[in-house]
């Protein structure tokens, strides 16, 4: 690839990330924001991770972390280098990103709604954590304790599967437990 092309086509990814950002319009995670940005381009995690630090560096993007995730934010320099960049994607790209970006984006806020994971404290003892996030805040959280691996991953599964129904369940056990007595 000539350095040319290659200089095209990273200013073509930087564009394409702050076009992104600036339609989602709020804070995501790095894996979300690469979910939605491989499929509109044929870019690899490293070349993305790459773009990403140049933006930050640069200042037209925010970072921060949060909940073991870095989270991402155009800023208001990265709003104006957008304006006057934005003619460097092509059309098709474009129709693309806004195509996909319906689609991903709300997979995309399904899947982080509803987080679960479990941390070894020995061979015996698991911690997990269970919770509902809506626009990056948390709204449920409980945490527990399993004896086994097999436990520990059977309640992550079950949450991740049917946080839905069981997170009304425990509210209405936690709002009505005083008049069950």
């Amino acid at each position: 690839m000539a350095v040319s092309e290659k200089n095209n086509r990273l200013a073509e990814n930087k564009v394409l990330i702050l076009y992104m950002l600036s339609k989602i319009n709020k804070d995501i995670t790095e894996s979300s924001l690469f979910k939605i940005i491989s499929s509109i381009n044929d870019i690899n995690y490293f070349y993305f991770g790459q773009t990403l630090n140049d933006l930050v560096e640069t200042r037209l993007v925010d970072s921060y972390a949060k909940d073991k995730d870095n989270i991402y934010r155009i800023t208001s320099e990265g709003k104006n280098a957008l304006s006057l960049t934005k003619d460097i994607l092509p059309g098709i790209v474009k129709l693309k990103a806004d195509h996909i970006f319906k689609q991903e984006l709300s997979s995309i806020e399904e899947e982080s709604s509803v987080v679960a994971e479990y941390t070894p404290k020995n061979e015996n003892d698991y911690k997990i954590k269970c919770k509902i996030v809506e626009n990056n805040e948390t709204i449920f959280e409980v945490s527990t304790f399993a004896g086994s691996s097999y436990n520990a991953k059977k309640i992550v599964d079950n949450w991740n599967q049917h946080a839905k129904t069981i997170f009304p369940k425990i509210l209405d056990l936690l709002l009505n437990s005083s008049e069950s007595n």
